[in-house]
């Protein structure tokens, strides 16, 4: 098995605490799935765009996952919260908490980093 690659994301100074996420694409057990990354409380943390109450992605308009108070994200279709730093599910119809992706930051860059069942996405 290769080992974890990173994987060069977004400036750091894209991701405003609260603020819009950064999405890219991953492959995810076999499967294309969309990925964001958001910052929380000056860390960086991302996940998988798939809510686990249904499977489908959770942002209502593109890269906005958190809600009103900008201290939880939320998923649009039903609800569901999640706490932005773990992606623990704090409320609602969700089913455990969302897919992690691991992150780094370094020079001024985000990165994200694969799995044994997360890679990039082979076009």
């Amino acid at each position: 098995m290769p080992d974890a690659q990173r994987i060069p994301l977004c400036a750091s100074d894209a991701l405003v605490d609260g603020g819009l996420a950064a999405a890219f694409d991953v492959c995810y057990r076999g499967q294309n799935l969309r990925a964001f990354a958001i910052r929380y409380q000056g860390r960086a943390h991302a996940y998988l765009n798939r809510c686990t109450h249904v499977a489908m992605e959770m942002d209502y308009q593109e890269g906005h996952f958190f809600d009103d108070s900008g201290c939880r994200l939320i998923c649009a279709t039903h609800g569901a919260l999640f706490a932005p730093d773990t992606g623990a599910c704090l409320g609602g119809p969700a089913r455990g908490p969302l897919v992690k992706v691991a992150l780094s930051e370094e020079g001024g860059m985000v990165y994200w980093h694969t799995a044994p069942d997360l890679h990039p996405v082979a076009f």
